[in-house]
């Protein structure tokens, strides 16, 4: 497990809470738009410089009053198998614990959730849950596997007692209105679906995107509104 960087405090990648946000290097997935290609391509994950783990834990232990939580993401944090245990050295701590995750390793998400080691999840839905779609909006690495793992860890959530929330960011050489509405109708009910919209930044595809305008997401919102609780994010 690679800690890439550390993020000492944060208002909003926990929702209500103060946080620290831990990267993790390292992703099973390719999205042309990703933000954090260090964390995700492997010739710039081999120019890390690794936190130690001490490091980490030490800094958390000295910030216990300063802070309520600990946000651990990516990459995707779950193909670590080393997740499990460093969590439980936070949770010593006395933190909360919340995980960004794309949904492709259940098992894992599964494991942190029974053996209450994350109290709250945010999961990325990239697109409507098509194959076709949603592999290429993942780089063509997606197999029919993780595809369904993806489903999985979505009904987990809605179905489960933990809080969550789901996100999409929007990008338009990959999504259309109905492609976002479709997937309100697939998460009835959900307790939050966020949308984020792109930001232009340095990206895995080495590519220009385009993010929608503000009236082409609010008019998606309202109509989303028949199905789930879908809202804006607006920092990303």
């Amino acid at each position: 497990m690679i800690i890439a960087s550390l993020q000492k405090q944060s208002l909003i990648e926990y929702p209500g809470k103060i946080s620290s946000v831990i990267f993790l290097a390292g992703c099973n997935l390719r999205c042309g738009f990703c933000y954090v290609p260090d964390l995700v391509v492997e010739e710039k994950i081999r120019k890390i410089r690794p936190i130690k783990e001490e490091e980490v834990l030490s800094f958390l232990k000295k910030r216990k009053k300063f802070l309520d939580a600990v946000v651990i993401t990516g990459g995707e944090p779950t193909i670590n198998k080393e997740l499990p245990t460093f969590i439980e050295k936070i949770k010593k701590i006395g933190y909360c614990v919340g995980i960004e995750t794309n949904g492709t390793v259940p098992s894992m998400l599964s494991k942190l959730i029974n053996k209450q080691l994350v109290d709250y999840v945010a999961l990325d839905i990239k697109h409507d849950l098509i194959f076709k779609k949603y592999n290429e909006i993942c780089g063509g690495l997606l197999t029919k596997k993780m595809f369904s793992n993806v489903a999985k860890s979505i009904r987990m959530l809605l179905n489960g007692d933990i809080a969550y929330e789901f996100r999409t960011t929007l990008v338009k050489e990959f999504h259309t209105k109905k492609d976002i509405l479709n997937v309100c109708k697939k998460i009835r009910k959900a307790r939050v679906y966020y949308l984020q919209n792109y930001k232009e930044n340095e990206n895995v595809a080495k590519k220009k995107f385009t993010p929608f305008s503000e009236e082409e997401i609010e008019e998606i919102i309202k109509e989303g509104k028949k199905w789930c609780n879908i809202l804006q994010r607006k920092y990303f």
